[in-house]
């Protein structure tokens, strides 16, 4: 029970955090176009993406797929871009009343894949392989208690700002996605592998 509490603990952590701010972003930018009315559309988007991300986390850390850490860590701001993209392109009449199966979906289930895949390499420098399947439960419930608290402030915020202040929702989900899509394409350069992710492939490699 206590390495149950001490890894769920080190789940919710690993999202919380300023070093994870990617993360935060890319749910926020995931949820923008959602209310709180809309609860029911948030989990099924929010399942989807926790689908994509516990599969590859847990293939990741039973070393089942391996993945340069680096370069997941430069993927990580093109899933946030292509997802505020997707915001940027909607137009009021689809956000208002959107689609039963949007493409948001798919793109939250596909991504979840990339961020499992970062959740991996954290959880594997915790740790050995004892006790693996259930840290590896814990720490995930952990992540998914953190993002659930992110998505109720992004819904939060949303009727604040759209049914509140009455500002129009398109207006709200494109204003707030192109801010999102300025941090993550500095995000993404400062990230950029460049010749040095090459090279430490090729040493490695010799």
């Amino acid at each position: 029970m206590f390495d149950f509490k001490l890894y769920f603990g080190l789940g919710t952590d690993h999202i919380l955090t300023w070093e994870a701010m990617d993360h935060i972003l890319f749910i926020a930018a995931l949820c923008l176009r959602y209310l709180i009315k809309d609860w029911r559309k948030v989990v099924v988007l929010v399942t989807a993406f926790t689908i994509g991300h516990s599969i590859s986390l847990s293939l990741g850390a039973l070393a089942l797929v391996h993945v340069n850490s680096r370069l997941i860590e430069f993927l990580i701001p093109l899933t946030i871009i292509a997802t505020a993209i997707n915001n940027l392109s909607q137009r009021a009449a689809r956000v208002d009343h959107p689609s039963r199966l949007p493409a948001i979906y798919f793109l939250a289930l596909f991504f979840g894949l990339i961020h499992g895949l970062a959740f991996a390499s954290s959880f594997l420098s915790l740790e050995g392989r004892e006790g693996l399947v259930v840290h590896l439960l814990a720490f995930n419930l952990g992540v998914e208690a953190a993002q659930l608290l992110i998505v109720a402030i992004i819904l939060a915020i949303s009727f604040i700002f759209v049914q509140l202040i009455r500002l129009r929702r398109i207006w709200w989900v494109w204003g707030v996605s192109a801010l999102v899509l300025l941090a993550s394409v500095k995000m993404a350069v400062d990230r950029w592998p460049g010749t040095s992710f090459f090279n430490i492939s090729h040493k490695t490699n010799t």
